[in-house]
Parts: structure tokens; sequence; C-alpha cells
């Protein structure tokens, strides 16, 4: 695949990223240059290979799913700088 100036020009302008039509010719090489190593990935033999989370083996911690002791709604909001009526409050953001 290969993109020319004026696919360049139309990425540019979906992404709403104002280029010079100077500078279009630089940006349809890197789009193709970008497009040319998606395409040397495909090449690539996966076969076998199981999806990662990480480059490094890890687990993720766990606890053990247990019910504990609710309705300490008085404990939870006895660090909140401000509270009411049971609830946090905070500041209002839209107005």
């Amino acid at each position: 695949m290969s993109i020319d100036i004026e696919t360049a020009r139309r990425v540019a302008k979906l992404a709403r990223i104002k280029v010079e039509d100077d500078d279009l010719p630089a940006l349809a090489g890197e789009f193709n240059a970008i497009l040319g190593f998606v395409e040397q990935l495909n090449e690539v033999d996966v076969e076998g290979v199981e999806p990662m989370t990480s480059v490094t083996p890890m687990r993720l911690k766990r606890r053990e799913d247990v019910v504990t002791e609710g309705d300490q709604a008085d404990k939870v909001l006895a660090n909140a700088p401000d509270a009411r009526e049971g609830f946090f409050a905070v500041p209002k953001v839209v107005e």
C-alpha cells in the first residue's frame, strides 16, 4: 500500500493537523515508511505463540474473594476532606 500526497492531506485534515503543502511529500513518505514496517510485521511467523500482556512473565496479585463486614460508611468517610449526607463531597466542575 502506498500513500500519495492527496491521501496524506486527507489524513492530516481528519486528524485536524495543519500541514503546509510543502511538507505533504515528507508526510506521505513517513506514512509509507510506517506502512512498510507494518507489512514487515505481517511476514513474521507467530504460529503457536501465545498472546502476552507483558514481556516478562508475571501473575497479578490476587486476594481471596471473601465476604467482609459491610456497612462501614462512617469509617470510610472519616478521612474524606469533605463529606456530606453520607457521600464524598467534591467541588463543582461544570457550571
